[in-house]
């Protein structure tokens, strides 16, 4: 190649990083037989968090093909000292009108920890937001920090925590809650037919968290959830706040496994219902004003005060695989982590591990069972939920010395056979746990086959997955490998972030390293926005959440009490974004970008708006949260860079 068409940083040495090797100018090169022309304002998106020390570090610019020709970039630290520069690298695609070429800039070399901008010089004009580069677990552990307060915010129940975005004890009926019949709704699953039919049975499903920005509780994304904590937990055993909120969410889930009558409950509250069933998504509130409503049976807010419950099937029915695997993993999770402070905890969560397991219906009809109405949460796999429960269940017997491990070994393996021949793998998220099974199952079957896999299939399985992002990626101009115009963006990009990292950990393989960190600094402002989607991380972030708590007593400018470390879903198609959210008592609040409009950014089909009604772009979950969360667990150990 011949190098003087190779992009190159420049960098200051470490005795004066001001000094600068000047084997470019920082003032571009004469335009158009050399007049010099007035330098175009274009757009640089930078992950705005920070890259680690040792790893690939890339930025971009996007502008008009003319004005980015021309550019050059110089990189300033804190005291605006010039400490490197360049030229822009590659052409990565088009992205708009507006917008119609972006480049890349790498910044591999900045390699003396710091707070940096990036500017541009010559025919282009711009100025970054503030980028670090530091240790892994420096720029990326107070992250989990925040991702936990994020987490302590959506507390229910009597155990509330003060913060910065306090609320008052909520859902105490929960403690005595009627138990009602499965629902039924129309076809598009958006209005409940008739009214609700109570079974006679009460039960205590108080505590837990808040599932998004509404006040329903699903078992199906807590289990999730409760998983990435526990998983977490791993990296970072000395967190306590952790620790606490991994127990919070355990001690609820407890709450929804009947033991003596073999009854898992699958949710609290409903969210779908008609003129005669008023529903949580009917009223913007503080949660604990819930409590305060005078109602009677027969009322059409009596649902909203006293929440029904639904159990995944009859008292010792079997139960759709997909919960009763996550529940069973999530318990076996626990029983590793008490091993070796309290083995009798451990077995007993062990126990109760296996006898959710074992409820499983490995028959079961379609769809699958994970919330009422069904299409708030859609799912198709289940195997790889088994698998995760087989294979926590033959490392904590492991761990306890239990007899049972090989024949959960040999579970697992046949679940993970049935997961691979399958037609519906997908990638991490709230509905495709493979990633996190294969990577324990390995670790069980320690270089032995069972049921046709070992670690080679389960390994392949990862690198398919991660394969399938670079792929997406390489026809992106901002490298994303997630889809942004359909839900879930960022919580599918952090769940690659966290594969690789689970992949390179496993295998000693750092391929995907590179990629794993510019998904995460997509996910942090080096995408087309140039926004953050962590509330609170980085100059520019969303500051109108669709989440009753922060829009009632929080901030509306993004200053002072937000709800910090909530993930937010991110762009999603255009022609979803058709029509809003607004309710009498919400809080009007919308942000626009630092400059412009954010419409100046869409594209692809893909738009993003940070305002309170857009819950198809801004609403915050739990899901999203905690795997953001491990995604930076397993960065913050500063491995497979």
């Amino acid at each position: 190649m011949n190098s003087s068409l190779t992009p190159r940083l420049l960098v200051g040495t470490a005795a004066g990083l001001g000094t600068l090797l000047l084997a470019v100018g920082l003032h571009g090169l004469p335009y158009g037989g050399g007049a010099t022309l007035a330098p175009t304002e274009v757009a640089i998106r930078v992950d705005q968090v920070g890259y680690l020390l040792g790893e690939a570090k890339q930025a971009y610019v996007m502008g008009p093909t003319s004005a980015l020709a021309g550019a050059r970039f110089k990189v300033v630290d804190a005291e605006n000292k010039v400490v490197a520069a360049g030229r822009l690298g590659a052409v990565t695609g088009r992205w708009n009108a507006e917008y119609p070429s972006v480049r890349t800039v790498d910044l591999s070399a900045l390699k003396t920890p710091g707070t940096y901008r990036l500017v541009l010089t010559g025919t282009a004009s711009g100025r970054s937001p503030a980028f670090r580069v530091a240790e892994a677990d420096e720029l990326m552990t107070p992250l989990v920090r925040d991702n936990v307060r994020f987490l302590q915010a959506q507390r229910d129940g009597a155990d509330v925590l003060p913060g910065a975005l306090r609320h008052g004890p909520s859902h105490l009926a929960d403690e005595d809650a009627t138990v009602y019949a499965h629902p039924e709704y129309d076809e598009e699953g958006t209005e409940l037919l008739g009214e609700l039919t109570p079974t006679g049975d009460r039960v205590d499903v108080s505590g837990g968290w808040f599932d998004a920005g509404d006040f329903l509780k699903f078992t199906g994304t807590t289990s999730y959830s409760v998983a990435e904590l526990l998983l977490a937990q791993r990296d970072l055993p000395g967190m306590a706040e952790l620790s606490d909120e991994a127990s919070h969410g355990l001690a609820w889930l407890d709450r929804m496994w009947d033991e003596d009558s073999e009854t898992l409950y699958v949710q609290v509250g409903i969210g779908a219902g008609n003129d005669a069933v008023r529903t949580d998504h009917d009223v913007w509130r503080l949660p604990e004003a819930d409590d305060r409503l005078d109602v009677s049976p027969g009322d059409p807010d009596y649902t909203i005060k006293h929440r029904p419950v639904f159990r995944a099937a009859d008292p010792g029915e079997p139960v759709s695989p997909n919960l009763a695997g996550r529940v069973a993993a999530v318990f076996a999770l626990a029983a590793q982590r008490a091993a070796d402070t309290d083995p009798e905890a451990a077995r007993a969560w062990l126990d109760k591990a296996a006898t959710v397991y074992e409820s499983a219906d490995t028959d079961p009809d379609e769809p699958l069972l994970t919330a009422f109405p069904e299409a708030f949460y859609p799912e198709d796999s289940w195997q790889d939920d088994m698998e995760f429960a087989g294979a926590e269940l033959a490392l904590a017997s492991r761990e306890l010395g239990d007899d049972r491990e090989g024949d959960w070994a040999d579970d697992a393996a046949g679940w993970a056979r049935a997961y691979l021949d399958s037609d519906v793998q997908g990638t991490l998220n709230v509905a495709d746990v493979s990633a996190l099974a294969h990577v324990d199952l390995a670790t069980v079957l320690d270089g032995t086959r069972t049921n046709g896999v070992g670690a080679e299939e389960l390994y392949e399985d990862l690198r398919r997955q991660l394969d399938d992002g670079v792929a997406r990626a390489g026809h992106d101009p901002f490298r994303a490998g997630a889809v942004y115009d359909d839900f879930d963006a960022v919580p599918h990009t952090f769940g690659l972030v966290a594969t690789a990292r689970l992949y390179a950990r496993a295998t000693g393989d750092t391929d995907y390293a590179a990629f794993a960190g510019r998904q995460r600094g997509w996910a942090l402002g080096a995408n087309p926005w140039g926004t953050s989607f962590v509330i609170g991380a980085g100059e520019v972030y969303p500051h109108c959440p669709e989440h009753q708590l922060a829009n009632l007593r929080g901030s509306l400018d993004g200053k002072g009490t937000i709800l910090r470390g909530a993930v937010v879903n991110g762009p999603n198609a255009a022609e979803k974004l058709e029509e809003l959210n607004g309710f009498p008592t919400m809080k009007k609040c919308t942000a626009a970008p630092p400059t412009g409009a954010w419409t100046d950014f869409d594209g692809k089909g893909a738009r993003y708006v940070d305002d309170v009604g857009a819950w198809q772009t801004v609403e915050p979950a739990l899901d999203f949260t905690t795997t953001a969360l491990l995604a930076f667990a397993l960065t913050a150990q500063g491995e497979g860079q």
